[in-house]
């Protein structure tokens, strides 16, 4: 009877291994270390945890990255405000895009795709990477909209010194690959992906 039981666990959490949308808790916006003290902790790190990060963590930092500050404006600037940016979030239950007036995560895989976010090692390990994406139709200008993704990926960098994770920006993806993992529709173009995650002791 016992074993039945467990069997009937180990059902049920296979089924719900992969979540569907997910309603992030709202983000807490205050508090944190202060900005100075933050920018002299800045670093990029190379090494993860494996351990994943709750959903209030995701919520702040994916509102720090590229939430809405104010009426229909960004945490992060960007070109003639086109906020042409779109946020990948993978993370090891599935592809999940980030839907920030609703403050939410939209399913779009069921599927770890966290090791086609990046050509190290580490990118399969650390429990999340973001794939920033932009749609090209807003801004045809490649140069600025990479100078746009700095600033996302800077506001992440911030955010993780001030708590505690680590992080890195990284430019050694292969894109078009990605992109095939993704399901990109033509139009929109992938820049950088940003692992995040708890410093590997």
């Amino acid at each position: 009877m016992k074993t039945v039981a467990l069997c009937a666990v180990a059902l049920m959490v296979s089924a719900t291994a992969f979540a569907q949308n997910i309603a992030l808790p709202a983000p807490q916006k205050s508090g944190g270390k202060p900005l100075m003290e933050a920018l002299s902790q800045r670093q990029s790190a190379r090494a993860f945890s494996d351990r994943a990060l709750s959903e209030q963590t995701l919520s702040n930092l994916l509102w720090a990255a590229y939430g809405f500050n104010r009426d229909g404006m960004r945490t992060a600037p960007s070109a003639n405000n086109r906020q042409e940016f779109e946020i990948y979030v993978a993370l090891q239950t599935g592809l999940y895009l980030y839907n920030a007036k609703d403050n939410a995560l939209e399913l779009v895989k069921k599927e770890d795709l966290r090791s086609k976010t990046g050509k190290q090692g580490f990118v399969g390990v650390a429990p999340l990477n973001l794939v920033y994406v932009y749609n090209t139709g807003k801004m045809g200008d490649e140069k600025m909209a990479y100078a746009d993704c700095g600033f996302i990926s800077q506001n992440v960098y911030l955010y993780c010194a001030s708590e505690g994770l680590a992080t890195v920006v990284r430019g050694f993806v292969d894109r078009e690959d990605l992109a095939k993992a993704i399901g990109l529709k033509s139009g929109y173009a992938i820049t950088l992906s940003q692992t995040v995650g708890y410093p590997k002791e």
